[in-house]
Formats: structure tokens, sequence, C-alpha cells
């Protein structure tokens, strides 16, 4: 696997502002579904890990995912997030947990098991900072549980089938090519 080029690192960090963006549109979404009750907001919590998705779907090369879930954060953190420097906290814990589900796929499968992992760990990140922060822990078991199956499936939603299909949409338009050059494996499909 090669290392990250500076024009990777530039695209990473282009697709995070947008992400950061949209991360910073999506706070005030969320405290509108906080009223409504079994946990919805929980259910879109998973929009704020598809930066690290997206990125490596388009990149896929270590480090994509963290680097990228770090820029959103900071993007988001710089347009005046409701939750200041904390957002950089959870942006840099949320990549690592998703970097290193793809690490275990040697960064080689990007399907939709692999990227719903990724999500998942990234979920798992976010509870665990949740946690450590100590306001979760008091509800009922059945809260609870409520919560963190909610998170867990608008993560594979937003962070996973989302991110997978915005890849896909770009990589039909031929943008990815410039970054990942065609493989043996291209040519022998179109070939067929």
């Amino acid at each position: 696997m090669s290392r990250l080029k500076l024009t990777d690192i530039l695209v990473t960090v282009v697709i995070s502002i947008a992400f950061g963006l949209v991360y910073k549109i999506w706070g005030p979404l969320y405290y509108a579904l906080k009223p409504l009750g079994f946990h919805l907001d929980q259910f879109i919590y998973g929009m704020w890990f598809i930066a690290a998705i997206v990125a490596f779907l388009v990149i896929r090369k270590p480090g994509v995912a963290l680097l990228a879930e770090v820029a959103a954060s900071s993007g988001e953190f710089l347009m005046g997030s409701e939750w200041g420097l904390e957002v950089l906290i959870y942006g840099f814990i949320q990549g690592l947990f998703a970097e290193l589900v793809l690490m275990a796929f040697g960064y080689k499968r990007s399907g939709v098991i692999v990227v719903s992992l990724a999500s998942i760990a990234a979920c798992t990140g976010s509870l665990m900072m949740d946690f450590y922060k100590g306001y979760i822990e008091d509800l009922a078991a059945w809260n609870l549980a409520l919560l963190i199956s909610m998170r867990a499936a608008g993560s594979i939603v937003f962070s996973g089938l989302l991110a997978l299909g915005i890849a896909r949409a770009l990589e039909r338009t031929g943008v990815t090519k410039i970054l990942r050059p065609a493989s043996q494996d291209d040519f022998d499909t179109l070939s067929q």
C-alpha cells in the first residue's frame, strides 16, 4: 500500500471541508429531532462519521479515514460548532476507530460489510466518549439499548450505505480515476 501523496491529502481535506459544513448544518437538525423521542436524534448521528468513510472510498489509502474525520471536525469547529473543542476529540476518536477497521481489512476491501463495520466502529468510539463524559450511563437499560441501536443503525445508513452511494456516484463520473489510475482488473472488465 502506498503512502499518501500531497494530492491525496488535499483531496481528503476538500472532502472533509465539505462534510464539515454538513456537520455544522446537521447540528440544528439533531436538536430538532430530540423532542420527538425514540432517540430519533441518535439515528441521524451517523452522519457525523461519513467523512472518514467517503474519503477512504475515494482515496483508499492508510490514514485517510483518520485524517478526514479530524479535518471535518476541525472545519465544523472553525465554523462555530455548538460543542466547542470537544468536537475535535470526537472527530479524532471516530476517525481512529473507523481507521482500525479499514486497517484490519488491509485497506483492500470497501464493500457494504466493511464500510458498515467501519461506521459501527466510529459509532462505538462516539459512545465511549459519551460514557466518558458521563451522561448516558444513567439511562435505564431499555433506554440505553434504544439509544445505542438507533445510533448504530443510523451509522450504517448514513456512514455506510450513503457513503458508499456517494463514492460510487463519484466513480461513475470518472473523478476518482485521477486519484486511482486504472488497474489491470479495470482493463480486463472493459475487454469482456
